[in-house]
C-alpha cells in the first residue's frame, strides 16, 4: 500500500466515515512537507478538512496520530524486508543483499513513513503496537544476520548475531539518511546508496574475518578457484 497525496484529497469528509484514514493522509502529506515535527494537531485537521475538535475522535493528541503512522510504516517495511529475504534463498549472501537495497528502496520511496517511524522523537517503548511492530520488522534484519554470523570461517569465534544486526542496521540506516534529504542540505556523493552500503558491509565483514570473495551462485567463505584473482569489494577482475 502506498498512499499518495490525489488518494488522500479525494477520500476526506468523515461524513463518509473515512475521518480516520483523512487524518492520517493529511499527517503523512504534512510530514512528507514539513517533517514530524513541523505541523500541529489543528493543521492536520484543517488539511483533512473537518473541525479541530474532529481528531479527538480517533486520536488522544498529535503523538498517537503519528504513532499510528509510523506503525502503519513499520507494517509496510516489514512485508518488504520479509520479501526480500525470502528465507535466506537462494543463498544467505544474496538473500541478505536485497534485505539491504530493500532497505534502502523504502526509505526513498516512502519518506514520510520513514520520517515518522524513525525522526519523530516517540518514545516507542511507551506505545506496545509501535513497538511490536518495530521488533518484528527488526526481526527480519536479526535472522538475516543470524544466518550470516554461521557462515564464520572454521576456527574464528562466531560473532553474535543481535551485535552483527544491530550494525549492519546502524549502517543501512545511515546510508539512508544521507541519501534521503530531498532540500539543498543532502550531499551529492560519487556513488548510489547501494553501492556504498555495499561497500560498508563488506569492509565490516572482512573485520570480522569473513571471506568476502566470492562469484555469483557461490556462498560466502567459498575460496575463488585457482588463478582467479579477485578485485575491488571481493569482486572478481
Amino acid at each position: 500500500m502506498s498512499w499518495r497525496k490525489d488518494q488522500g484529497r479525494a477520500e476526506r469528509g468523515y461524513h463518509h466515515g473515512n475521518l480516520k484514514e483523512a487524518l492520517l493522509q493529511a499527517a503523512l502529506d504534512l510530514i512528507s512537507k514539513k517533517g514530524p515535527a513541523g505541523f500541529t494537531f489543528a493543521d492536520a485537521a484543517r488539511m483533512a478538512g473537518v473541525s479541530p475538535a474532529a481528531p479527538y475522535r480517533h486520536f488522544r493528541d498529535r503523538d498517537e496520530l503519528i504513532a499510528s503512522i509510523a506503525q502503519r510504516g513499520f507494517e509496510q517495511f516489514e512485508s518488504l524486508l520479509t520479501q526480500a529475504w525470502d528465507d535466506g534463498r537462494p543463498d544467505t549472501v544474496t538473500a541478505f543483499e536485497r534485505v539491504g537495497k530493500a532497505y534502502l528502496a523504502f526509505a526513498r520511496e516512502e519518506p514520510a513513513f520513514y520520517s515518522a517511524m524513525f525522526e519523530s522523537g516517540l518514545p516507542v517503548d511507551s506505545n506496545p503496537t509501535l513497538m511490536a511492530a518495530s521488533e518484528r520488522a527488526f526481526a527480519i534484519i536479526r535472522a538475516a544476520a543470524e544466518r550470516l554470523a554461521a557462515l564464520a570461517p572454521p576456527g574464528m569465534p562466531r560473532p553474535p548475531a543481535m551485535m552483527m544486526a544491530l550494525h549492519i542496521w546502524s549502517m543501512s540506516h545511515g546510508v539512508a539518511s544521507l541519501f534521503g534529504r530531498g532540500d539543498a542540505a543532502r550531499r551529492k556523493l560519487p556513488m548510489s546508496p547501494e553501492d556504498l552500503l555495499e561497500a560498508e558491509v563488506l569492509i565490516y565483514l572482512r573485520g570480522l574475518g569473513f571471506r568476502t570473495d566470492r562469484r555469483p551462485g557461490t556462498a560466502a567463505g567459498d575460496e575463488p578457484p585457482a588463478g582467479e584473482k579477485s578485485g575491488p569489494w571481493g569482486k572478481p577482475k
